[in-house]
This record gives structure tokens, sequence and C-alpha cells, in this order.
């Protein structure tokens, strides 16, 4: 059957009424801070104590907005006799947000889950060259990450999860075997002593 003429137009109209019709909603911004979903692009927060400066983040990251300084230092030996280690410290973290496009490469390549996403967005500066913001604010902003969702009760648990709980109960069950033994031994140490009290104790 052929479309009745201006039925597309009728249509339109229909839409434009329904919406003018419709009450509107303004949000009261900066009063009312708006509901952002959890997982908002806002700016990249970073947790200092996991980064280990293997510069897989800068060197990934397509816009090189990442900036990263560091210098190795010498670790003494944890038992007498071993070797000395050196290891990075990170002296600085910073990235420019007047170029960073928010692709996440970094944030996924970081091997050791020292950056996140943040839904912070209020980091306007009236300078460009103020965009470069440094490890300390990065610090400030890790404290605004939300907690990641609740795993699916059908999906598989992670390995790293199966294997720490793996070795807990291997670990508790030899500290049970251990009090066991000692129990026994405890008890077989005991028995003699009874026995000659009961000996001595009998006319």
């Amino acid at each position: 059957m052929p479309p009745i003429p201006g039925s597309g137009l009728a249509k339109g109209l229909a839409v434009t009424l329904r919406t003018m019709t419709k009450k509107t909603v303004t949000a009261q911004y900066p009063d009312t801070q708006p509901e952002l979903p959890p997982r908002s692009r806002g700016v990249i927060g970073l947790f200092e104590e996991n980064c280990t400066v293997c510069m897989l983040c800068a060197r990934e990251c397509p816009d090189w907005c990442i900036y990263i300084d560091s210098h190795k230092e010498t670790v003494p030996p944890a038992a007498p006799g071993g070797r000395e280690r050196s290891r990075n410290v990170l002296d600085r973290f910073a990235i420019d947000f007047s170029l960073c496009m928010y692709c996440g490469i970094c944030i996924e390549v970081c091997p050791f889950d020292a950056l996140f996403w943040s839904p912070e967005f209020e980091y306007a500066e009236t300078d460009i060259h103020e965009l470069t913001h440094e490890r300390d604010k990065l610090r400030e902003w890790m404290w605004t990450v939300p907690e990641p969702p609740a795993l699916d009760p059908g999906a598989e648990e992670p390995k790293e999860i199966a294997a720490a709980r793996k070795t807990a109960d291997k670990l508790a069950t030899q500290q049970a075997q251990q009090a066991q033994q000692a129990q026994q031994a405890q008890q077989a140490q005991q028995a003699p002593q009874a026995q000659q009290s009961e000996e001595g104790g009998t006319p």
C-alpha cells in the first residue's frame, strides 16, 4: 500500500506537539551537580604507590601528553649476604590535558593499575599552560574515582582471587595438620606421665 501523502509531515508535527506540551527541565548548574554515568571520562587520577615508572603509558600515548621523570635508587639486600637491587623512583608524573584526547589507552596499558578515570570535569583554566597538571593534582583526583561495579554473579572468578584462595586454603590445611600433630605429640608425652602416677598411687 503506497504511503499517504503528507503522513511524514503529520508524524513530525505530532512529535513536535508532544515535545511542546512537556515541561522543560533546566539543570541549575553549578548549584546542582549533574549525575554522571559511572564510566564517565573526566580526568585521569594517579595512584602513585602502584606506579613502577615502566613508561608504558607515556610510550603508548598517541598525543605524547604524559611527562614522566625518575631516578634510580639502590635498595639494600633484604637478607644478609644478598645482592643490592636498584629500583626506579618517581620524580614527576604530569599530564597535559590541553593535548589529551581522552582515549584511555594509558589506563588500559598500565600493567599495575596506577591510572584510573575520575568523573571530575571542573578543571578549566584561563591559561592553556596551566592545563598541565602534576602528580599532586592527579593524586587528589584519585580519591574521586568511583568504586568498580560488582561482578556478574555468573561470571568466572578472577584467576588472581582463585590463586590467592587456593594458597590460603593450603596454608590453613598445613596449619591445621601442624596443630593436630602438636596435640598428638603432647598427648603422647602426657600418657606415660599419667601411667606412672597411677602406678605410684596403687598400694
